[in-house]
């Protein structure tokens, strides 16, 4: 799937009406679909309860709290890019902490041109993740059908009396022979064995 047909979900989690506007209008629809706001961190973690959000944008500080923790926390998600916005001495402390834990971080004010190119790396970094959680799901598939299999070899052993090769080479072949996965072969032998 290219960039152009995936659509990313933003929340802003921002007390500054001023820049909540300028921040929708650099979240171009069809590309930013829904852009959401929430005013402070307790409205943010309702609305990621709700929902799960492509990317997170906090402008820092926030009427309850810093943001630090809650960018962190969001960071730490296997679904979600973070970027915060801090203040120039905030910038400076946590930098190596933030960066180094999957927050990208801006220093305000943003000049418009540096936070546009910031959304194509917000898209890269999301798009990262997904490829790896695909991969992810396909090994842990992969181990599935292997257990699955394994199963089924031992049941072939004990109730058949095939040797581990044998039965190995039974699942295999049938699945040849009737063109279709090892895993649907072995979960007939696991219906028709289990007791």
């Amino acid at each position: 799937m290219s960039l152009k047909e995936q659509v990313y979900s933003v929340l802003v989690v921002s007390a500054s009406e001023k820049l909540n506007a300028s921040l929708a209008a650099l979240f171009p629809l069809p590309l930013f679909d829904p852009v959401n706001v929430a005013s402070g961190i307790s409205q943010a973690k309702r609305a990621i309860a709700e929902r799960p959000y492509d990317v997170i944008v906090v402008n820092s500080p926030l009427p309850d709290g810093s943001g630090v923790s809650f960018a962190l926390d969001t960071a730490a998600r296997p679904d979600t890019v973070v970027l915060l916005l801090a203040r120039g001495e905030q910038y400076d402390d946590l930098t190596g902490t933030l960066s180094s834990n999957g927050v990208f971080m801006l220093r305000k004010p943003v000049p418009r041109p540096i936070f546009e190119a910031a959304t194509g790396w917000l898209v890269s970094a999301r798009e990262m993740l997904r490829k790896t959680g695909i991969q992810s799901l396909s090994i842990e598939e992969k181990m599935a059908e292997i257990r699955l299999v394994n199963r089924a070899k031992w049941l072939l052993i004990s109730k058949k009396g095939m040797t581990e090769p044998e039965a190995h080479r039974a699942i295999e072949k049938a699945a040849m022979d009737r063109c279709v996965s090892k895993r649907v072969i072995a979960g007939e032998i696991i219906n028709e064995l289990s007791p």
